[in-house]
């Protein structure tokens, strides 16, 4: 059987005419818990999805970039690197030249490349496409060019998202590159966004009889349209008055003398909100490392309660899914990602996974919404190079 790895190569020989030299695979993600806590220097519980996205490349000596996908339409897209500057690429093409650019602002010579993409990641859905097609951009980079072992993978997952910062202009947190890069199979990724210290926490839950299902609505979201800004916004805006460097620094206990020192009204429920996730990712980490992960699943309910109340960036049909989700059996669920669409999430008893799917699957039908694509998601490694025959 041909594996992907083998599957990206060949496509790189069609484009190219020639063999890569490697091929790099880094992971989507989906959030347990955490949402928007890493914009505001807090604590997130990410886990590394099987969906991959691999990159199959080779170096240059020319100082050109030319990248293509299989999944965008148009041919080969040919950039000097020299000439790379912040939006100055649209498109897919984007991230990956923002890693190149990113690399060379930080000193690093590159000579420059050919990259070939292949990409089973739901784009748009919530689960970081394109922090994978960053984080395997730039381990195919460090590596070709000979300086991937003076990069840690934190560091990696830094330069990535300064990529998608600065280059594509996104302002996204680090949660996403950090999970493509650093996570473990069989573990959710504790990750304290603020100075990207990481727990590798137990996540087998086929172990306790469970399963984590994703509900892909179909919703597609573009996070570069100012909501997500407005709200990081709000929330920088609340740290100044609040007179902390970011809300994570506002304890659980002080929650309602914080929210009664703020004169602007419309700031209360972005704090409220920010405030209590963090409180959930702790109890939620304490309940996994316990061995006890039934226990999370009301945890999780509130956090979409928070998510759709407060911080107002759910939609109808993220709501439908958590909803029948719980009232099919679910023992939680919640929308996970940046929201205004995407995927929800929900952590059901193994026996119960295809009921619950069913029923999600059936009201979607009966609203006259797309049909959503339903999934279990095992906890996966971080990026890595893979040899033809794997994956």
């Amino acid at each position: 059987m041909t594996g992907a790895a083998d599957s990206a190569a060949e496509g790189f020989e069609r484009a190219y005419g020639y063999a890569p030299g490697g091929v790099w695979a880094a992971p989507g993600r989906v959030n347990l818990i955490g949402e928007y806590t890493d914009v505001n220097e807090g604590h997130v519980l990410p886990v590394a999805l099987p969906h991959r996205t691999r990159v199959a490349a080779a170096a240059r000596t020319d100082g050109v970039l030319r990248l293509r996908s299989r999944e965008a339409p148009g041919g080969t897209a040919e950039l000097p690197l020299a000439a790379l500057a912040p939006s100055g690429v649209t498109g897919w093409a984007a991230y990956p030249a923002g890693v190149a650019w990113a690399l060379r602002e930080a000193g690093l010579p590159a000579g420059g490349a050919d990259l070939y993409v292949e990409s089973d990641v739901p784009a748009g859905a919530g689960l970081s496409s394109s922090a994978a097609l960053e984080v395997a951009t730039a381990l195919a980079l460090t590596e070709l060019h000979g300086y991937g072992a003076v990069w840690e993978r934190p560091a990696l997952a830094r330069l990535a998202q300064r990529a998608e910062n600065a280059f594509v202009g996104v302002p996204c947190g680090v949660m996403d590159q950090t999970a493509s890069a650093c996570c473990t199979a069989g573990h959710a990724l504790h990750l304290d966004t603020r100075d990207l210290a990481l727990r590798q926490v137990p996540f087998d839950l086929a172990a306790h009889g469970l399963r984590l299902l994703v509900v892909d609505t179909r919703v597609r979201h573009a996070l570069a349209d100012g909501a997500y800004a407005a709200r990081r916004a709000g929330c920088e805006a609340a740290a100044r008055a609040l007179g902390v460097r970011a809300l994570r620094d506002v304890p659980y206990e002080e929650l309602g003398d914080a929210l009664g020192g703020l004169a602007d009204p419309s700031l209360r429920p972005l704090v409220r909100h920010v405030v209590t996730e963090g409180e959930r990712v702790r109890q939620v980490v304490e309940l996994l490392a316990a061995g006890e992960p039934r226990e999370a699943g009301p945890l999780l309910t509130a956090g979409h309660a928070s998510l759709r109340d407060d911080f107002a960036v759910s939609c109808p049909e993220l709501d439908l899914a958590v909803a029948v989700a719980n009232e099919a059996g679910a023992l939680g669920a919640r929308m996970t990602g940046a929201g205004f669409g995407g995927s929800a999430l929900a952590l059901v008893e193994e026996g119960a996974a295809d009921a619950v799917g069913e029923a999600v699957t059936a009201a979607f039908t009966a609203a006259g919404h797309r049909p959503p694509r339903v999934f279990a998601a095992v906890a996966g490694g971080g990026a890595r190079r893979v040899l033809r025959g794997e994956e």
